[in-house]
């Protein structure tokens, strides 16, 4: 063949350098051929199989005249095979990326162990013991990336790895596997037992600082040649690819960095060994560059390390804090430095290094924080909310409302932390114009917000004020101050009535309209519309802000009312009393409402009735979320105003559909049910449907005690709920005269929505839950007479809404978490099912010290945890669950025991087994396969003495309970 063709065959690898069916010369050929392909000035690069095919042919075991198996022998031939497979390696450099991602951990064994016996190292030689500045620098390298790629080894195989889906089973495959598999764990556990040695190696290779060489194709020859004719060649300094000092370095620090991270998990102070070599790897590579050719780092993943380790560690280096803030921050967060904290964002206020999301979600922590009962937090909280404020004004970003909040009593030393926020934040000498004009108007803002003209005064004689504003508009500004002094301090005057409060003279009204959305105080809200209808008439100011709502029934009674003024003032009042009710800010929604009511009731008793009832419905939240949550009855005249409200037949009164819903739900809540069962007037029955769902509820509660009269109001409940649940169809005739069937998604029969039956539903606590759980199934009808007008789906997400919601109030329920683990079943989420069928036993029996009652772990439960495991390929669990059902389960424990694709931990889990049948199979399985370390784990679990058939039944018994203890315990710390 040409030279050219030659070259083509090599380069693609069709034709490995194997001596099979050819002579001598044409092997040695081939062998000349790669390498002039490898010395081509920009060749692709070859293919890393080639070294897996040049060393399977070297290690391949020879057999003698008497039919024996040899080892490999040390031959020419074996010998130029291995000097290939170092070459191919030597042309990629020596690059670990590269070879790891393409060999096996055995393949790349024996060819870092050819290149050090290749370099002179005595085989069985401790590296540890070697001194590496006396040795030539291609030795030492050797050792170098040998150690190296051991630490590396050990890292990757601490990684999870995604398991490959088997194809079709081949016999020899999977035996060539199952040997590549034992082949590697050997390998694995020699170099953890070296893990200390190799990483005394590398830390002593970061002392060495001087260059280093790898060898070449060249020096891999000259090592190749005859030893007369090396001489010390390839021991001078000069011989091979030189790797400078400070890229062995680099190397050598990420690797090191990596095992000390992975030991740090059981050890923390060796986190502070990783966080210094990441760091100094990091500095490193900012020195010399991340595009060597003679190495590769992954940056990004370098990023990650750094950012972990500086989280897990705390350390005094003023250098690193400053540049990790995220680190300092967490740290001080942790240690409960806060003040630490503000001067970090006081700092950050200069060079905005921080994102604004971090700095909103520190605000929020530290809000989270005092509001479970930390009072010291309000100025910590207070600070970093000016400082977030200054660098939202400085970043053309929206005021956030709680700026405005914690601003709403002003004091000389909030004023006094804010200028200096103010003055810190912003370098007058350097900062663009447009920075300026900001803050200007940002202090500008502030006096026109201030009402103590002390504190004005503070604002605008600071330096920064004096600065920033010119002559004219600071005398603008101040004339501006000195029309609004009639109204300055009015708050300490008392106040006799709502109307009392005079009106202020008028600022500009953009202003105004800014205060008049950020304002919860009534009598404040009613001072600045005064003033902004002193000055247009043509402005309808309640539609200022698109967040106002008001529910339409009473919208259109409230946009009847003539007077514009009065009109603004009740829709702004009610629409923001909604909202603190929305957001659980009750007391501040009782001010509104009750300004509201003392507003309307002079001249609207409609407005006054509606009112009356938002008021109610306050109670009634601030009693849930205050001292009902703890279990405390409300006061008789809330549950009289209550029952009033359902009672109420006044006329033409707009009325609210959640005010009706919450009523019934609270009377539920606080067992109420003579009421709803006897004394609820019957009209009422007849057009409140909540009233009816929550009278049939009561009714079925109440009389649960004698299953036959509860039968009656529960088949009530029932077909109630059936017709909720129900689909209407109707028949359309097409264009072709076809008559088509359609189905409707909710009938109109049902007394509701499926939607308002939800709602309606999560509105009820933990008491009613418990009394309509599963544990009456027998209360309720056996059979459905319309099935096919029922919308099943609608049923499915009705119970998954139910069980979701009965959960979030007691989460210790078995029956409620024994439904939920049956849906996760029947929707094919195995896992999630195993999860909740474990800890509904987990609750039952302290964690499975005790017994699971067997109404809890029925037969049918435990049939379904054992298709969860199979379907989850965990065949031992099934085997293990066989035992126990009733009758043990044979069949399927033998059929799961057969399957060798098992993803849990199969022989481990043997110590759970007593049943002697199903350990006396295991070893005949495992001996059948030849499996002999298997086979004695399975002799040892049936040799234990309290297995022995003739031992009392009590014994047996406790060997059995003992079993299933720590079986589940182990089951519930893996799905947990």
């Amino acid at each position: 063949m040409s030279a050219e063709a030659a070259d083509r065959e090599a380069a693609t690898s069709s034709r490995p350098c194997t001596p099979p069916q050819t002579s001598w010369f044409e092997f040695l050929l081939e062998e000349a051929l790669l390498e002039q392909h490898l010395q081509k000035p920009s060749p692709d690069p070859p293919p890393v199989q080639l070294i897996v095919q040049f060393l399977e042919q070297a290690s391949k075991p020879s057999v003698n005249e008497q039919n024996q198996v040899q080892p490999p022998p040390d031959n020419k031939r074996n010998r130029i095979l291995k000097l290939l497979a170092l070459k191919v390696a030597a042309h990629l450099k020596w690059d670990l990326d590269v070879l790891e991602k393409s060999l096996s951990v055995p393949v790349l064994n024996m060819l870092l162990n050819e290149l050090l016996c290749i370099s002179k190292v005595p085989p069985g030689t401790k590296h540890v013991d070697v001194d590496l500045s006396s040795l030539p620098p291609t030795t030492a390298m050797a050792i170098l990336l040998y150690n190296r790629w051991a630490i590396r080894t050990i890292v990757q195989s601490s990684f999870p790895v995604k398991q490959v889906k088997p194809g079709p089973p081949q016999l020899n495959v999977m035996n060539q596997m199952q040997q590549e598999k034992e082949l590697t764990e050997n390998i694995l556990k020699v170099l953890k037992e070296q893990a200390a040695d190799s990483i005394l190696v590398l830390e002593g290779a970061l002392k060495l600082n001087k260059d280093l060489y790898v060898h070449t194709i060249r020096t891999l020859d000259l090592l190749a040649m005859e030893p007369g004719m090396v001489n010390g060649e390839t021991e001078s300094s000069t011989a091979g690819l030189k790797i400078s000092a400070e890229e062995i370095q680099c190397q050598v620090c990420y690797d090191l960095g990596a095992i000390y991270f992975q030991q740090g998990s059981t050890n923390a102070a060796v986190h502070e060994n990783a966080k210094e070599k990441f760091f100094k790897t990091r500095e490193l590579i900012a020195k010399i560059g991340s595009s060597s050719p003679h190495f590769t780092i992954d940056e990004e993943r370098l990023a990650g390390y750094c950012q972990a380790c500086g989280v897990l560690t705390s350390s005094s280096d003023d250098a690193t804090q400053q540049a990790d803030p995220y680190s300092q921050i967490h740290s001080c967060m942790k240690s409960g430095n806060y003040q630490e904290v503000v001067k970090i964002f006081l700092e950050d206020n200069l060079t905005l290094s921080l994102p604004v999301q971090f700095r909103q979600s520190v605000l929020r922590e530290l809000f989270q924080k005092a509001q479970q009962g930390n009072d010291a937090l309000d100025e910590v909280c207070f600070k970093v909310c000016v400082c977030n404020t200054v660098c939202d004004v400085l970043q053309d970003r929206i005021i956030d409302i709680q700026f405005c909040q914690l601003f709403l009593k002003p004091c000389k030393e909030k004023i006094d932390f804010l200028l200096e926020v103010c003055s810190r934040s912003i370098n007058l000498e350097n900062a663009s114009e447009a920075l300026k004009r900001k803050m200007a108007a940002f202090l500008k803002s502030l006096c026109l917000g201030l009402e103590d003209l002390q504190l004005v005064f503070m604002v605008s004689s600071h330096e920064l004020f004096i600065k920033l504003l010119k002559d004219d508009e600071r005398k603008l500004l101040l004339d501006q101050m000195r029309k609004r002094s009639p109204r300055i301090n009015l708050c300490t005057k008392p106040v006799t009535s709502f109307y009392d409060i005079p009106a202020s003279a008028s600022v500009n009204i953009g202003q105004l309209e800014h205060q008049l959305i950020l304002s919860v105080d009534p009598w404040r809200i009613r001072q600045i519309l005064i003033e902004l209808h002193g000055m247009t008439s043509e402005r309808q100011f309640w539609t200022i802000s698109n967040k106002w709502e008001v529910p339409n029934v009473y919208g259109n009674v409230i946009l009847g009312i003539k007077d514009n003024l009065t009109r603004d003032l009740v829709y702004i009042l009610m629409a923001k009393g909604l909202h603190c009710c929305a957001i659980k800010d009750f007391v501040h929604a009782k001010q509104l409402f009750a300004a509201c009511l003392e507003l309307v009731t002079e001249f609207s008793p409609k407005l006054r009735q509606v009112m009356l009832n938002e008021m109610l419905l306050l109670d009634i939240y601030t009693h849930e979320a205050g001292a009902g949550a703890s279990g405390e009855r409300p006061p008789s005249d809330l549950i009289s105003r209550v029952r009033g409200y359902l009672e109420m037949r006044v006329p033409d009164i707009p009325l609210r559909q959640v005010i009706a819903e919450e009523c019934v739900a609270f009377l539920l809540n606080w067992r109420e049910n003579e009421y709803l069962t006897m004394q609820v007037p019957l009209p009422l029955v007849q057009t409140n449907p909540y009233v009816k769902l929550g009278q049939l509820l009561a009714a079925t509660c109440k009389e649960l005690p004698g299953p036959k009269e509860s039968r009656r109001t529960a088949k009530d409940l029932w077909e109630v709920v059936v017709q909720i649940c129900s689909v209407s169809n109707q028949h359309k005739r097409g264009n072709d005269g076809r008559v088509s069937l359609i189905k409707h998604r909710e009938s109109t029969l049902g007394i509701m929505y499926r939607s308002e039956l939800l709602s309606f539903i999560k509105k009820l606590r933990e008491d009613i839950v418990n009394d309509i759980a599963a544990e009456h199934i027998s209360i309720w009808p056996s059979s459905i007479p319309n099935l096919q007008s029922v919308d099943f789906e609608a049923v499915a997400v009705t119970v998954k809404e139910l069980v979701n919601y009965a959960l979030t109030i007691n989460a210790n329920n078995h029956f409620w978490l024994i439904i939920q683990a049956d849906i996760y079943f029947a929707t094919n989420q195995y896992s999630a099912a195993l999860h909740y069928y474990l800890q509904a036993g987990a609750v039952c029996s302290d964690f499975f010290n005790k017994m699971v009652p067997p109404d809890v772990y029925t037969d049918q439960v435990i049939k379904r945890m054992i298709k969860c495991c199979s379907l989850l390929n965990c065949h031992t669990q099934v085997a293990i669950l066989c035992q126990f059902l009733r009758e043990v389960d044979y069949k399927t424990a033998f059929k799961a025991l057969q399957e060798q694709n098992s993803h849990d931990a199969m022989d481990s889990y043997y110590e759970y087994i007593w049943d002697v049948t199903i350990l006396e199979y295991l070893t005949y399985l495992h001996h059948k396969r030849g499996e002999t370390d298997k086979r004695q784990i399975a002799i040892k679990a049936i040799g234990q003495t309290e297995l022995n058939a003739s031992n009392p039944e009590e014994v047996l018994q406790l060997a059995a309970q003992r079993r299933k203890k720590k079986f589940l315990q182990a089951m519930a710390k893996l799905y947990f």
